[in-house]
Protein backbone atom coordinates (compact mmCIF):
# COMPACT_ATOMS: atom_id res chain seq x y z
CA UNK A 1 0.00 0.00 0.00
CA UNK A 2 2.78 2.42 0.91
CA UNK A 3 4.52 1.91 -2.46
CA UNK A 4 1.27 2.67 -4.30
CA UNK A 5 0.79 5.81 -2.23
CA UNK A 6 4.33 7.03 -2.90
CA UNK A 7 3.99 6.31 -6.61
CA UNK A 8 0.74 8.24 -6.74
CA UNK A 9 2.17 11.38 -5.20
CA UNK A 10 5.28 11.27 -7.33
CA UNK A 11 3.09 11.06 -10.42
CA UNK A 12 0.45 13.51 -9.18
CA UNK A 13 2.71 16.28 -8.02
CA UNK A 14 5.12 16.01 -10.94
CA UNK A 15 2.74 15.47 -13.83
CA UNK A 16 -0.51 16.72 -12.33
CA UNK A 17 -2.54 15.59 -15.32
CA UNK A 18 -4.51 12.62 -14.04
CA UNK A 19 -8.27 12.79 -14.56
CA UNK A 20 -10.59 12.75 -11.56
CA UNK A 21 -12.13 9.38 -12.40
CA UNK A 22 -8.73 7.66 -12.32
CA UNK A 23 -7.93 8.32 -8.64
CA UNK A 24 -7.83 5.21 -6.50
CA UNK A 25 -9.03 4.96 -2.93
CA UNK A 26 -5.48 4.95 -1.53
CA UNK A 27 -4.61 8.05 -3.54
CA UNK A 28 -7.59 9.98 -2.27
CA UNK A 29 -6.94 8.93 1.30
CA UNK A 30 -3.33 10.06 1.06
CA UNK A 31 -4.32 13.42 -0.40
CA UNK A 32 -6.81 13.96 2.42
CA UNK A 33 -4.28 12.96 5.08
CA UNK A 34 -1.67 15.24 3.50
CA UNK A 35 -4.04 18.18 4.00
CA UNK A 36 -4.57 17.13 7.62
CA UNK A 37 -0.79 17.02 8.11
CA UNK A 38 -0.45 20.43 6.50
CA UNK A 39 -3.00 21.83 8.95
CA UNK A 40 -1.21 20.20 11.88
CA UNK A 41 2.17 21.62 10.89
CA UNK A 42 1.07 25.22 10.41
CA UNK A 43 1.91 26.28 13.96
CA UNK A 44 5.36 24.61 13.80
CA UNK A 45 4.29 22.24 16.57
CA UNK A 46 3.23 18.94 15.01
CA UNK A 47 2.93 17.18 18.33
CA UNK A 48 1.35 14.12 19.82
CA UNK A 49 -2.11 15.70 20.07
CA UNK A 50 -2.24 16.44 16.33
CA UNK A 51 -0.79 13.07 15.36
CA UNK A 52 -3.28 11.22 17.56
CA UNK A 53 -6.16 13.28 16.21
CA UNK A 54 -5.17 12.54 12.60
CA UNK A 55 -4.90 8.81 13.29
CA UNK A 56 -8.30 8.84 15.00
CA UNK A 57 -9.92 10.80 12.16
CA UNK A 58 -8.42 8.60 9.46
CA UNK A 59 -9.59 5.43 11.20
CA UNK A 60 -13.09 6.84 11.66
CA UNK A 61 -13.48 8.36 8.19
CA UNK A 62 -11.79 5.73 6.05
CA UNK A 63 -12.41 2.63 8.17
CA UNK A 64 -8.76 1.59 8.21
CA UNK A 65 -6.72 0.01 10.98
CA UNK A 66 -4.47 1.96 13.31
CA UNK A 67 -1.37 0.64 11.52
CA UNK A 68 -2.78 1.68 8.13
CA UNK A 69 -3.59 5.10 9.60
CA UNK A 70 -0.02 5.42 10.81
CA UNK A 71 1.29 4.40 7.36
CA UNK A 72 -0.89 7.02 5.73
CA UNK A 73 0.27 9.62 8.25
CA UNK A 74 3.94 8.79 7.66
CA UNK A 75 3.58 8.81 3.87
CA UNK A 76 1.60 12.04 3.92
CA UNK A 77 4.10 13.70 6.26
CA UNK A 78 6.91 12.78 3.89
CA UNK A 79 5.04 14.19 0.90
CA UNK A 80 4.11 17.40 2.69
CA UNK A 81 7.75 17.87 3.70
CA UNK A 82 8.81 17.45 0.07
CA UNK A 83 6.10 19.64 -1.39
CA UNK A 84 6.13 23.42 -1.49
CA UNK A 85 2.47 23.74 -2.36
CA UNK A 86 -0.86 22.32 -1.30
CA UNK A 87 -2.54 22.82 -4.66
CA UNK A 88 -1.76 19.29 -5.86
CA UNK A 89 -3.39 17.79 -2.79
CA UNK A 90 -6.48 19.99 -2.98
CA UNK A 91 -6.92 19.39 -6.70
CA UNK A 92 -7.07 15.62 -6.15
CA UNK A 93 -9.70 16.07 -3.44
CA UNK A 94 -11.72 18.66 -5.35
CA UNK A 95 -11.77 16.48 -8.47
CA UNK A 96 -12.86 13.30 -6.75
CA UNK A 97 -14.80 14.16 -3.58
CA UNK A 98 -18.44 15.15 -3.56
CA UNK A 99 -19.46 18.43 -1.93
CA UNK A 100 -20.50 16.56 1.21
CA UNK A 101 -17.16 14.74 1.35
CA UNK A 102 -15.23 18.02 0.96
CA UNK A 103 -17.24 19.54 3.82
CA UNK A 104 -16.55 16.45 5.92
CA UNK A 105 -12.84 16.88 5.17
CA UNK A 106 -13.06 20.52 6.29
CA UNK A 107 -14.54 19.29 9.57
CA UNK A 108 -11.62 16.89 9.94
CA UNK A 109 -9.19 19.72 9.19
CA UNK A 110 -10.79 21.89 11.85
CA UNK A 111 -10.45 19.05 14.38
CA UNK A 112 -6.74 18.80 13.62
CA UNK A 113 -6.27 22.58 13.77
CA UNK A 114 -7.84 22.64 17.25
CA UNK A 115 -6.32 19.34 18.46
CA UNK A 116 -3.82 21.18 20.67
CA UNK A 117 -6.56 23.36 22.18
CA UNK A 118 -5.87 26.54 20.23
CA UNK A 119 -6.03 27.95 16.72
CA UNK A 120 -2.82 29.61 15.57
CA UNK A 121 -3.06 32.48 13.08
CA UNK A 122 -1.20 30.38 10.49
CA UNK A 123 -3.73 27.58 10.95
CA UNK A 124 -6.62 30.02 10.53
CA UNK A 125 -5.01 31.34 7.33
CA UNK A 126 -4.58 27.83 5.98
CA UNK A 127 -8.19 26.99 6.73
CA UNK A 128 -9.36 30.05 4.79
CA UNK A 129 -7.18 29.04 1.83
CA UNK A 130 -8.36 25.44 1.93
CA UNK A 131 -11.99 26.53 2.04
CA UNK A 132 -11.50 28.23 -1.33
CA UNK A 133 -9.26 25.59 -2.88
CA UNK A 134 -11.69 22.81 -1.96
CA UNK A 135 -14.68 24.80 -3.24
CA UNK A 136 -16.39 24.79 0.14
CA UNK A 137 -18.47 27.83 1.05
CA UNK A 138 -17.45 29.98 4.00
CA UNK A 139 -20.76 29.08 5.63
CA UNK A 140 -20.18 25.34 5.23
CA UNK A 141 -16.64 25.71 6.58
CA UNK A 142 -17.97 27.66 9.56
CA UNK A 143 -20.56 24.98 10.26
CA UNK A 144 -17.86 22.31 9.94
CA UNK A 145 -15.76 24.26 12.44
CA UNK A 146 -18.65 24.37 14.92
CA UNK A 147 -19.23 20.62 14.60
CA UNK A 148 -15.51 19.95 15.08
CA UNK A 149 -15.41 22.09 18.22
CA UNK A 150 -18.50 20.35 19.57
CA UNK A 151 -16.95 16.94 18.90
CA UNK A 152 -13.71 17.99 20.60
CA UNK A 153 -15.71 19.21 23.58
CA UNK A 154 -13.05 21.78 24.39
CA UNK A 155 -15.39 24.66 25.11
CA UNK A 156 -13.34 26.81 22.78
CA UNK A 157 -16.35 28.28 21.04
CA UNK A 158 -15.80 30.26 17.88
CA UNK A 159 -13.61 33.05 19.17
CA UNK A 160 -11.66 31.57 22.03
CA UNK A 161 -8.49 29.56 21.85
CA UNK A 162 -6.84 31.64 19.19
CA UNK A 163 -3.23 32.62 19.47
CA UNK A 164 -0.87 34.70 17.36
Amino acid sequence: MLDRIKAFFNDQLNAGEEAAGNHGKDELQLAAVALLVEAAQMDDDFGTAERSKIIELVQRRFGVSESESRELLDAASEKVDQSIQIFGFTRVIDDAFSEAERIELMEMLWEVAYADGKLHDYEANLMRRLTGLLNVTDRDSGEARKRALERLGTGLGTGLGRES
